[in-house]
């Protein structure tokens, strides 16, 4: 067996012993190796998250005025609310998991007329124990995993929700800026409110630049890292499909269709949301210069009026969120991944 593993896998245990993952021969060392790269992973991604969330708070402490503050304030209450919804739906997830995991061993036991009873996991794993004797450890060792993961997502999706939901609340108030400075009543004594028009533009072009710079520095962090889950999220679409007309049409059992529709369902949402999180952002901004353009800048001075067209002139190109020079995050995108991943389904399931 020695020679097969060496054979057969030496390159990739020379690449998992490099991280200590390999799951043979397990030593002090090596398990002291994985902690040590786990951590640097988790801090490294922990200081970035830092240092974009300190960025945009300090932006959010600057603000004074009343109503922009209540722009941030509404912004917040909407993270919240999405926080809340979401975590919701990954508690009824996790306890329909948790149930169809224990339900199913349940009537087995109780259907079944055997002395010797099999028991099924809904995610099939190997383990390198008696699996019938230890199963219900094993059993809980996948409910911890599932639980894991749920967290995990949900915490990385949900801080994505509540930045971009900051980042388009300053989006608003660039708008916002706008308007107060090309107000009518400003515009009564143009020779002594010049200045103050002025100022008003510079302030909402600032605010505008920031939440680009922000929106663009966040997705330049994470870039690699989104790309990935872009191509696992379409596979994992495909595969779960596949697995679901597969026991529909061979085997027929409702207890495995149970884990493969779960995760489909969860993929799917989770594209769903970060493409409509980058269709808001697309269309906020585009928001900002048609407020530019409705006011009444024809009032203003022919400077002020030069001002606000090279600030039209920069909605020639949309402002989206890239990922890969590949993928804009926007509603049209999360449609083109669904279709692919049925696509790619309907090839699999073709040529099976």
């Amino acid at each position: 067996m020695n020679n097969i593993k060496a054979e057969y896998f030496s390159l990739n245990k020379i690449l998992l012993l490099a991280i200590g993952l390999w799951p043979y021969q397990q030593s002090n060392f090596t398990r002291f190796q994985f902690i040590l790269l786990s951590n640097i992973l988790t801090t490294n991604i922990i200081f970035q998250v830092k240092n974009l969330l300190e960025q945009l708070l300090h932006v959010c402490n600057e603000l004074k005025d009343e109503n922009e503050i209540a722009i941030i304030n509404e912004c917040r209450y909407n993270s919240k609310c999405y926080t809340m919804a979401l975590t919701v739906l990954a508690v009824v997830s996790i306890i329909a998991f948790i149930t169809a995991s224990f339900w199913s061993n349940i009537l087995d036991i109780i259907l079944s007329t055997n002395a010797s009873r099999s028991h099924h996991l809904l995610i099939m794993t190997e383990y390198f124990i008696d699996q019938e004797k230890y199963f219900y450890f094993i059993l809980l060792h996948n409910i911890a995993s599932v639980c894991i993961g749920t967290i995990a997502m949900l915490a990385t999706g949900t801080i994505l929700i509540m930045y971009f939901q900051y980042t388009t609340g300053m989006f608003k108030i660039a708008s916002y800026r706008i308007k107060r400075a090309m107000n009518v009543d400003m515009l009564q004594n143009i020779k002594q409110k010049n200045i103050l028009i002025y100022k008003g533009l510079i302030c909402a072009v600032d605010i505008h630049r920031q939440a680009m710079r922000l929106s663009q520095h966040f997705i330049s962090s994470f870039e690699a890292m989104m790309f990935c889950l872009i191509i696992v999220g379409v596979v994992s679409v495909s595969l779960n499909l596949f697995r679901i007309f597969q026991v529909a049409s061979v085997t027929k059992n409702v207890k495995e269709l149970i884990t493969p529709i779960i995760f489909a369902i969860a993929t799917i949402v989770y594209m769903f949301i970060a493409n409509y999180v980058g269709q808001t952002i697309t269309n906020h901004n585009q928001h900002v210069f048609i407020t530019a353009y409705n006011v009444r800048w024809y009032f203003a001075p022919l400077y002020i009026q030069r001002m606000i067209l090279f600030l039209l002139q920069r909605n020639s190109r949309n402002f989206t969120l890239n990922i890969g020079g590949l993928f804009d995050a926007s509603i049209e995108c999360f449609a083109t991944l669904v279709k692919t991943s049925v696509s790619y389904f309907t090839v699999i399931y073709s040529t099976r």
